[in-house]
């Protein structure tokens, strides 16, 4: 992949989109969603994997409950991973990632991921960029592991929000009562390292796009739960899923 610069790319929605129309349309598609959603459970081919990353306030969790929360939750599974703990330390550091890859029929959704390992290590040099290096490849080795022997369709999306966006949504969580309880005390210090974190998501993007990236605009929560939901409701009807005839 070429040289990627973020700050080239826009994190606003384009100019002539109406917000209204957008949102109709995207109502529209999560309830297609249910169906589709419905139908890789029931055919049991598939499975989708939902990596969800961005810099800290970039609304993953709303991005989530806003497009998946109609589905079936039976067929929709949601896993943080935040700093590892001591047992996952003593594995490899994809260990606690794998035992969550989804099973056919599921649509798994990572909310921060196995990206985590070559994005805030390297930011707090935790690891060296020689460790970094192998663990990209790794990645790349994983990935390609869960779509070609488990038919797992990965997508990752990179949720693209200005700092200027993010400070304030950040203040926001001191504000708005409904919004502090997100409040973390280590958000001001996190939001100081906005330029290392970019470099570093940089990297990963370059480096392991063998399954290939998706920069989402997010300043705007409307435009950016329509692409998510516009690229799963198409990924899922590319299956040309039927449901399983009644056995006699």
């Amino acid at each position: 992949m070429n040289k990627i610069n973020l700050s080239e790319i826009s994190t606003d929605a384009p100019e002539g989109v109406d917000k209204k129309v957008i949102k109709g349309v995207t109502k529209e598609i999560v309830e297609e969603l249910d169906e589709l959603q419905n139908l890789l459970y029931a055919e049991h081919k598939h499975s989708i994997l939902i990596v969800l990353q961005g810099m800290d306030a970039s609304g993953k969790d709303g991005l989530i409950r806003k497009v998946l929360g109609n589905m079936n939750p039976q067929g929709v599974d949601v896993q943080s991973f935040k700093a590892p703990l001591q047992d996952e330390m003593d594995h490899d550091f994809l260990w606690r990632i794998h035992k969550f890859a989804p099973a056919k029929g599921m649509i798994q959704v990572f909310n921060r991921s196995h990206y985590e390992d070559i994005l805030i290590q390297r930011v707090h040099k935790w690891i060296d960029d020689e460790t970094a290096e192998k663990r990209m490849k790794a990645i790349n080795d994983f990935e390609r592991l869960l779509s070609e022997h488990n038919n797992t369709t990965i997508l990752k999306f990179y949720l693209h929000i200005s700092e200027d966006e993010q400070k304030s949504r950040l203040k926001e969580r001191l504000e708005d009562p409904r919004k502090m309880w997100k409040y973390n005390k280590n958000d001001s210090t996190e939001a100081k390292l906005w330029k290392d974190y970019r470099r570093m998501y940089e990297d990963a993007i370059e480096k392991c796009n063998d399954v290939r990236w998706i920069i989402v605009p997010a300043d705007r929560n409307w435009y950016k739960e329509y692409i998510v939901a516009q690229t799963l409701r198409d990924t899922l009807r590319s299956f040309h899923m039927e449901y399983p005839k009644l056995q006699r």
